[in-house]
């Protein structure tokens, strides 16, 4: 019976701390937005990578292993992703509510997936991505006057982002994930760190807003990445893509309940629609093998 139970929390557990992960990501994307009054997107988004960093480099403390040239190649494009796509996503969140710019960006990966697989059965999923792609879009279909054009672009541009932070982030964490995650995130914070400070001046730094900073540093960024790095090694591939699948839904929830932000039936339709085309990709790929860390 002991084993038994064993074996259930060894397989539970990775769902759960994935699932964590990601309640984690969007409930920190919704308390930035509180800060966004007062030091603008752009500032969020710095004060979160330079915390994160920190926080990663103190923590990992990467330097203590050798990085190939190779590697260092991978890793700056991992990092200059990253940080394009925290920027991109925060800036669309100033316009479109959370859910709706989660399932927006959830583009990305769906397009890696579905590209890497190359099979007829995959242009299926395109076309549902599509269909609640054109939901979210259509004019007067928004929470008042439409989805914003800019914010979309902006989410979707995060969605491009976050495909090439798939792409590199898998040749970057071929040998040391951690240790290319901290060094990403070092390289984010110095790309994108700089136009923050221009935007917000040192007003990112004021007693009243490093705490809150640090919060989403450690929601955004420290905590699930970490959690996600576990989960990554101990779930087969189509496991971890199926349950990352929900995130535009745990990020709708988010702004329902952080930000009070009420979406219309079609647009939950809609990003229904996105989560199934990506679980669809996901459960039908050839590889379910684990993912190696």
């Amino acid at each position: 019976m002991s084993s038994a139970r064993a074996l259930v929390v060894q397989r539970l557990l990775p769902v759960a701390l994935l699932l964590v992960a990601m309640s984690s990501i969007q409930s920190g994307a919704s308390i930035a937005q509180q800060l966004f009054p007062v030091i603008g997107a752009s500032g969020a988004t710095s004060l979160r990578l330079l915390l994160a960093s920190a926080l990663m480099l103190v923590i990992i403390r990467p330097w203590r292993w050798p990085v190939t040239r190779q590697a260092w190649k991978a890793i700056v494009v991992y990092g200059v992703a990253m940080g394009m796509m925290n920027f991109l996503l925060y800036q669309a969140l100033v316009t479109v509510p959370l859910g709706i710019a989660v399932a927006l960006e959830f583009t990305g990966p769906l397009a890696v997936a579905v590209f890497t697989s190359r099979r007829p059965r995959d242009l299926a999923w395109i076309a549902l991505a599509i269909v609640g792609l054109a939901i979210l879009l259509w004019p007067d279909k928004g929470i008042e006057h439409g989805i914003d054009p800019r914010g979309a672009l902006c989410a979707l541009g995060a969605g491009v982002c976050w495909a090439l932070y798939i792409l590199f982030g898998r040749k970057a964490g071929s040998g040391n994930g951690t240790q290319s995650a901290a060094l990403g995130i070092t390289i984010a914070a110095i790309v994108m760190a700089p136009i923050g400070l221009i935007e917000a001046g040192t007003a990112i730094f004021a007693p009243a807003v490093l705490p809150v900073g640090l919060t989403i540093a450690v929601l955004s960024t420290a905590l699930p990445y970490t959690l996600e790095m576990f989960a990554l090694s101990r779930m087969p591939t189509h496991m971890f893509g199926t349950l990352m699948s929900l995130e535009p839904a745990i990020g709708a929830l988010s702004g329902l309940l952080f930000l009070g932000q009420q979406l219309t039936v079609l647009q939950w339709l809609a990003i229904g629609t996105v989560i199934m085309a990506s679980m669809g990709t996901t459960l039908t790929a050839r590889s379910a093998a684990p993912v190696q860390s």
